[in-house]
Order: C-alpha cells, then sequence, then structure tokens
C-alpha cells in the first residue's frame, strides 16, 4: 500500500492556470459566453498559455473548477461534462491541451455533491478515477464538501488516492483534507502527505489585499505544525479559492495594487506554494504578466531543495521570511505590513539568516523584486538596510 501512495509526481511545486477566483460558477453561456464555464474558456485560456511564455515560464496545467459537468451522471453511473457547454466533452478537450504542451486538470468532491451542487464522488471512487484517467486528466482537485462524516471524508481522501493510483495513470492529486478537519481536530499531515500531493489549510482567497495578508498571518501562526512537511511530493496550498484548485494567484484581476501583487508573488515563492493563476490570460496588463513570468522568483519557487520557508520575526512595520534553497542559498523577505504613510526602513543583521550560516564569513546579495539588481558582497557581521514600500515586499537570494 505504501508503494502505491507515491506517484512520483509534484517533485517541486505545481504551476498553472484555473478557472474558479475569476471565472466562478458561470453556466449560462447564451448571455456571457466569455467568462462561461466551457470547452471554449479553456481552449483560449491554452491558446494564450502555449503562445505568450506561460507554458515556457513553467506553468504547465490548465485546471477545470466545479461546474463543468452535467447535473446527473450517465447511464453507465459515470460522470459526464455539461454537454452544452462541453460539446466534445473532456477527451477532446484534454487531447487539445495536450496537443499544447500543456495538461489538464479537473475537478470532483468527496462526498454526495459537489460545492456547488453537481454529482460527487461518494461510493464512486474507482470509477470516477478510471473515467478521469481515460479521459486524459492529469490533476485532480477533490473537494470536502458535502460529506456526511470525518470519518468518510478522510476514508474518500484515502480511497480515491489508491484509485488514482490502480489507473497507472500519472494524475497529480490535490486535497482540501485538512482544511475541513481544521475546525474540529489538528490534522495529521505525516497521513496526508502520504495520499495527497497537495492539500489545502486555510479560507477561500480573494481579490483582495485583507484575504493575502490574512493567509500570511496564518501561515506564520501555524509555521511549526506545517512547514516541516513540506517537500518534494507534497506540498502546503496557502489557501485555495472556494472549490478551486490550488493556491491561486490574483495577480492580474482588480483588487491588488503593485506593491501588493509583488507581495503575493514573493510570499508565494518563499512559501513553496503551488502557482496557479486565476485571471483571464486574454485581458492581462504587462507588468503583471511579466511579474508572473519572472524567471529568477519561479526558480526560487521551484528550487529542488524542496524546502519551505517561514517567519523569522515581526515588529510593529516590518516582517522577515527565509526560505532554505540549494546551493547553500537563501530567498530572504522582507515585507512592509503597514498600510499607512510611505517607504519605510528596515535594517537588520546577516546574522539572522541560516541560523548565522547564510553569509558566514561572507556572502552576495541579489535583489529579486520588486525589479532585479546586484547588491554586492557583505561580510557575516555585516547589517543590510532594506526600503519598502507599504504593503510592499523586497526579495532576495542571499
Amino acid at each position: 500500500a505504501a508503494l502505491a501512495l507515491d506517484n512520483g509526481l509534484a517533485r517541486t511545486p505545481p504551476m498553472g492556470w484555473l478557472h474558479w477566483e475569476r471565472f466562478l460558477c458561470g453556466t449560462d453561456c447564451a448571455a456571457d459566453p466569455r467568462r462561461c464555464v466551457s470547452e471554449q474558456l479553456f481552449v483560449e485560456m491554452a491558446d494564450r498559455m502555449a503562445a505568450e511564455g506561460w507554458r515556457d515560464a513553467g506553468y504547465e496545467f490548465i485546471c477545470i473548477d466545479d461546474c463543468w459537468m452535467a447535473p446527473t451522471r450517465d447511464k453507465q453511473g459515470r460522470l459526464q461534462a455539461d454537454p452544452k457547454r462541453f460539446p466534445g466533452g473532456i477527451r477532446k478537450l484534454a487531447d487539445y491541451v495536450h496537443s499544447k504542451g500543456l495538461k489538464l486538470g479537473i475537478y470532483s468532491d468527496v462526498g454526495n455533491k459537489t460545492c456547488a451542487g453537481f454529482p460527487g464522488s461518494y461510493n464512486y471512487y474507482d470509477l470516477d478515477a478510471q473515467t478521469f484517467a481515460s479521459w486524459g486528466v492529469d490533476l485532480l482537485k477533490f473537494d470536502g464538501c458535502n460529506s456526511d462524516s470525518l470519518e468518510l471524508l478522510a476514508e474518500g481522501y484515502r480511497r480515491m488516492s489508491l484509485a488514482l493510483n490502480k489507473t497507472g495513470r500519472s494524475i497529480v492529486y490535490s486535497c482540501e483534507w485538512p482544511f475541513y478537519l481544521r475546525p474540529v481536530q489538528q490534522p495529521n499531515y505525516t497521513e496526508i502527505k502520504q495520499y495527497c500531493n497537495h492539500w489545502r489549510n486555510f479560507y477561500d482567497v480573494y481579490d483582495s489585499w485583507s484575504s493575502i495578508k490574512s493567509i500570511l498571518d496564518w501561515t506564520a501562526l501555524h509555521q511549526d505544525t506545517i512547514v516541516k512537511i513540506a517537500g518534494p511530493g507534497g506540498w502546503n496550498d496557502p489557501d485555495m479559492a472556494s472549490t478551486a484548485t490550488p493556491t491561486p494567484l490574483v495577480i492580474g484581476n482588480f483588487g491588488l495594487s503593485w506593491d501588493q501583487s509583488v507581495t503575493q508573488m514573493a510570499m508565494w515563492a518563499i512559501m513553496a506554494a503551488p502557482l496557479f493563476m486565476s485571471n483571464d490570460l486574454r485581458h492581462i496588463r504587462p507588468e503583471a504578466k511579466c511579474l508572473l513570468q519572472n524567471k529568477e522568483v519561479i526558480a526560487i519557487n521551484q528550487d529542488p531543495l524542496g524546502k519551505q520557508g517561514y517567519q523569522l520575526l515581526k515588529d510593529k512595520k516590518f516582517q522577515l521570511w527565509e526560505r532554505p534553497l540549494s546551493g547553500q542559498a537563501y530567498a530572504v523577505a522582507v515585507l512592509n505590513h503597514q498600510e499607512i504613510g510611505g517607504p519605510q526602513n528596515f535594517t537588520f543583521s546577516l546574522t539572522f539568516l541560516g541560523n548565522g550560516l547564510a553569509c558566514n564569513p561572507a556572502c552576495s546579495i541579489r535583489q529579486v523584486l520588486p525589479a532585479s539588481r546586484d547588491w554586492g558582497i557583505y561580510s557575516w557581521i555585516s547589517s543590510l538596510s532594506v526600503e519598502v514600500n507599504p504593503t510592499g515586499t523586497v526579495l532576495l537570494k542571499v
């Protein structure tokens, strides 16, 4: 059983695009075809991902979320796509996505119904896994709505993991298991990582600074529990949008300022979080595209050492975070969490970093965000002064 649970996937945090936060459960294609959850939407996004540098930057999954299904299963008990919105079915869409050098993700639920009320996978785990595999699906996000008990919830997550592996197809498994446990009991992350490739921990993400800030606060508060479990094959999603696939980056939407967009990108890299955008790639501002495709930030997120970062200290104005990287390097983030005034300076000793080892006896420092530039060589006993805009972050590589 232990061997069956290791699917060998997600050696680094998965990257891609998902529909939920931006497009929600839009099912009226006649009224609003450009915002409808449909075959057309995913074809158009796949085209953009292949043609405009997203795939080449590492964003490989294009993920369907809730509301793709027909209201009922077919006569053989199988899930089926809504025939009007997905006239070619999921197999045809998967083939198209694969032809673009991308992978397809899909959504289901451990309970009787999905969060939006479509058919769930309870008592259909093996059949649904076989169906997804036959369609060529590459990722399953498995939600946790409408399960009758925590015991059935846990059993369902375990059974779907085994069912996916039994198909013989490589399918990344994204769970919401700990999120649904937390109100009642402390999740067993060691067990969850045995079954899942990444898992949701916190409430829905919204297109707002308050949402991003609450995710960071929660992660820092619980870092002693969650940081140690993350690593190749299993990752913490600091949040997942309501019924969404992993950790949406809401950069390129409407709610974040430029500095706040920099903060989300920098901190998701520090936290080794899956990078899934939820935006409209057909209408994205050039500066947002440049930030999301920043190769240096993505390299930090995808670092092969696979260690999640953590908060070193917090005061009234600033947070200092670090993440160990391969090659004895560190990513360091200085976040100004004030929402008033202008840029502020934060000065700290380099002996803080890496338990005193990051700069011993000396180190080079390069700024990655908000703009890329070299800062030069520093000795172990040096202090560093960093100027940061309100709600902004300076991301460094040491």
